[in-house]
């Protein structure tokens, strides 16, 4: 049986762990090394570490960066940020990352996906998918932090990604980051159904009854960020409501 996982996501500007609202409006929260030490201690599943303005800088994340975290950590670490080629992400593994997470470049050149599986393995490969809903015609892709636009169907794009050696898909709702409002469960149902690796839902959690929800929907793991961040929800008191809930989670 595959447990759900409780996962932490700081997003990271300039070196600095910060957050917004659908992108937007970014405030700094702290330094990452702390803040992933301290969810970890926590009893945090996994920690992803995003670093959001790399792309649109022409660079990748930082892999001293990766060094100092990993050394402060005992849980997996995903990063993703200019992730553009497998030598980037060869750096990013060696550093102590255990998965990569790629969304622009993958978009941009889909055989990198296959580049990356065959180099490091399918479940060393993470495809990050920004979703926007387009009304009543699904949810289209974005790209560059949310700032571009692709036209492309996210639940196509899933597929084909998974298809191509993707292990698993980060999926947020762009409509829903950080307002507090709920996952996007048509979209996480719509996105597990259409592919047979794991899926983490982000965008919207404000309460153990959104992580629930999200596991009821498909999901195996779910992520937030401000809720930690602001101490709205502790990842100890979350996985204790979740297990009261009769949710399979992790517990040590």
């Amino acid at each position: 049986m595959r447990l759900n996982r409780i996962i932490p996501c700081l997003d990271l500007r300039d070196g600095r762990v910060v957050k917004g609202v659908r992108f937007e409006g970014l405030r700094d929260i702290g330094d990452p090394v702390e803040i992933a030490g301290r969810y970890s201690d926590a009893g945090a599943d996994e920690i992803v570490v995003l670093d959001v303005s790399a792309t649109s800088e022409g660079r990748s994340a930082t892999p001293a960066l990766v060094r100092r975290i990993r050394e402060v950590v005992d849980v997996p670490v995903v990063v993703g940020g200019g992730i553009g080629d497998v030598e980037t992400a060869n750096r990013l593994l060696d550093a102590g990352a255990d998965k990569v997470s790629v969304n622009t470049a993958a978009v941009m050149r889909p055989e990198l996906i296959e580049s990356l599986r065959d180099r490091f393995g399918r479940q060393c490969v993470v495809i990050a998918i920004d979703a926007i809903r387009r009304d009543r015609m699904g949810w289209e892709l974005l790209v560059r932090s949310g700032r571009g636009r692709t036209g492309l169907d996210a639940i196509g794009w899933a597929s084909r990604a998974v298809d191509l050696g993707a292990g698993e898909i980060l999926l947020t709702s762009h409509d829903r980051d950080g307002t507090r409002s709920g996952y996007d469960l048509g979209l996480i149902r719509s996105i597990t159904r259409a592919v047979s690796v794991p899926v983490v839902a982000s965008g919207g959690a404000a309460s153990w009854r959104d992580f629930a929800a999200a596991f009821a929907s498909g999901a195996t793991g779910a992520l937030a960020a401000g809720v930690f961040h602001e101490g709205q929800v502790g990842i100890g008191d979350l996985k204790r409501s979740l297990l009261a809930a009769g949710k399979e989670i992790r517990t040590c």
